[in-house]
């Protein structure tokens, strides 16, 4: 789906921050369509593919919140969260309702530009390769070089930044990682909490019991480790 200007949708009910956002990344190599709430979002989604969705958090009618939780459930284009500076739970609540990232309002464009850029790398990306390395997890397999988890040849849908954080684990099998250390290795940005909610995120999809999991553990006062099957 990336080509050449990689196609953003902005949702968002403030007409004026719409059409500033259009303006701003359009000059920075962007292909953007606007949305002025959740349904419209559908529409466009409905007729056009996109690179990656910048979601308001309060919008009337249905919230950023609610779009992103039943978005996600069919759809794993990245979504980044914009929320107002008073709102730092519900900037948890973004991050767990699959949204790769979140910024606060009010915030340079410039900053907008570089957090879009660095989930845009992260992308997952499925075009084959000559040799792969396969990772088991019980009856799941994990593609780190195509960044596919699979069950019985059926994909399981990741987000870009899970993909991400389940490469560098994948990577480093059998070997503790401080929640630092994944987020500089995966490019997450955030804190320890951004970290600790991609990790519970992925224990969903490949855990059978996430409260007690087998495969993606932690290691109390050091981090998280994989131990593949």
């Amino acid at each position: 789906m990336m080509n050449e200007q990689p196609h953003i949708l902005v949702v968002d009910d403030d007409e004026r921050l719409r059409r500033l956002l259009k303006k701003f990344l359009s000059e920075n190599g962007f292909n953007v369509s606007i949305a002025q709430d959740a349904q419209d979002a559908r529409n466009k989604l409905g007729l056009l593919e996109f690179d990656l969705i910048v979601l308001d958090l309060m919008m009337p009618g249905e919230s950023g919140l609610d779009f992103a939780r039943d978005f996600r459930s069919s759809n794993d284009t990245p979504i980044l969260m914009l929320t107002a500076m008073s709102e730092g739970e519900d900037r948890i609540f973004g991050l767990e309702c699959g949204a790769e990232d979140y910024l606060t309002k009010p915030f340079e464009p410039r900053e907008l530009v570089l957090r879009i850029n660095n989930i845009l790398k992260r992308v997952v990306r499925s075009t084959p390769q000559d040799q792969t390395d396969l990772i088991q997890l019980g009856g799941l397999v994990f593609d780190s070089q195509r960044h596919i988890l699979s069950r019985n040849g059926k994909q399981i849908h990741l987000t870009a930044s899970e993909a991400s954080l389940l490469v560098i684990l994948a990577e480093n099998e059998n070997k503790v990682l401080s929640r630092e250390q994944l987020a500089e290795l995966s490019g997450i940005a955030g804190n320890d909490r951004t970290i600790d909610v991609q990790v519970t995120r992925l224990r969903r999809k490949i855990e059978i019991d996430p409260k007690m999991p087998r495969y993606l553990q932690t290691v109390r006062g050091q981090g998280y480790v994989l131990r593949p099957s």
